[in-house]
């Protein structure tokens, strides 16, 4: 294979120089001269030449830190009332991201379901799976990517996977139509948002056609969670949690999904 085979293996973590070392990936699979790529932070598949490949270390916040942090940002009376939060489905084109999602609607106390569904496949089950678990908040994500060479961002057919999250969004409003009955977050990596939101999404990726953090979808999910079902949520603010804020997440204003009961 060459010496260039040697300086890598499968799980190693690595970077592309022709894109300034700008993403952090972990190596998935080696073949021929081309090397398979999965985003550790952002939900990217990515090939590459090996030659193009640099080592790399983890340098931004790991997952516990961002549970902590939204932990903390969850702020309630417990000596006289009690909550019942949303209840989420989510449902991932990824096993390992859906892993991690699943270990932060843990950690924060929400019921969630989850489960692994590629990405053509999400909106012929759609309707099954919201008959089954009744969520209130239904995450739709996986990996997706624009491919700007071809050209128009508007055009569904420079996106390796918004079409199909447009069909699920779409089956989901299939059955319920009220985007307050039914909170539907969709998109990944460079999805088109505006097409999201046209079909029914409350809130979706990329504004500005970016990457999003693994963990984007999640963190919308559990902040509509314990917002109260009475009350619009901080649009602004709930966005901004997010790793990119409003370049890599966006939405329209909702009431929340959580009850509130006394006494406790």
């Amino acid at each position: 294979m060459g010496d260039e085979y040697l300086k890598f293996q499968i799980g190693d973590l690595v970077s592309r120089k022709s894109h300034q070392n700008d993403v952090i990936f972990k190596i998935i699979q080696i073949e021929d001269k081309k090397v398979y790529l999965q985003g550790v932070y952002v939900r990217l598949f990515a090939d590459a030449p090996i030659e193009d490949l640099v080592l790399s270390k983890e340098e931004e916040e790991n997952d516990e830190v961002i549970i902590q942090r939204n932990l903390k940002d969850i702020q309630m009376d417990r000596s006289q009332y009690f909550y019942l939060p949303g209840r989420i489905l989510h449902i991932d084109g990824d096993d390992e991201y859906l892993d991690r999602c699943m270990k932060l609607y843990q950690h924060m106390g929400i019921h969630a379901n989850g489960l692994t569904l590629k990405e053509k496949d999400i909106s012929l089950k759609m309707e099954s799976l919201i008959q089954e678990y009744r969520p209130d908040i239904v995450v739709i994500t996986g990996h997706d990517a624009y491919y700007s060479k071809r050209g128009d961002q508007g055009d569904i057919g420079n996106y390796q996977n918004t079409k199909h999250f447009i069909s699920a969004v779409k089956a989901a409003r299939k059955i319920e139509k009220s985007q307050d009955k039914l909170i539907v977050i969709a998109g990944a990596c460079q999805s088109n948002y505006e097409e999201l939101i046209k079909a029914g999404a409350n809130f979706a990726s990329s504004p500005k056609r970016i990457n999003i953090h693994a963990l984007d979808p999640a963190i919308l999910a559990s902040s509509i969670a314990f917002s109260s079902k009475n009350e619009n949520i901080d649009l602004m603010k709930i966005i901004e949690k997010t790793k990119y804020g409003s370049d890599g997440m966006g939405g329209i204003i909702t009431n929340g999904t959580m009850y509130v009961g006394y006494p406790r």
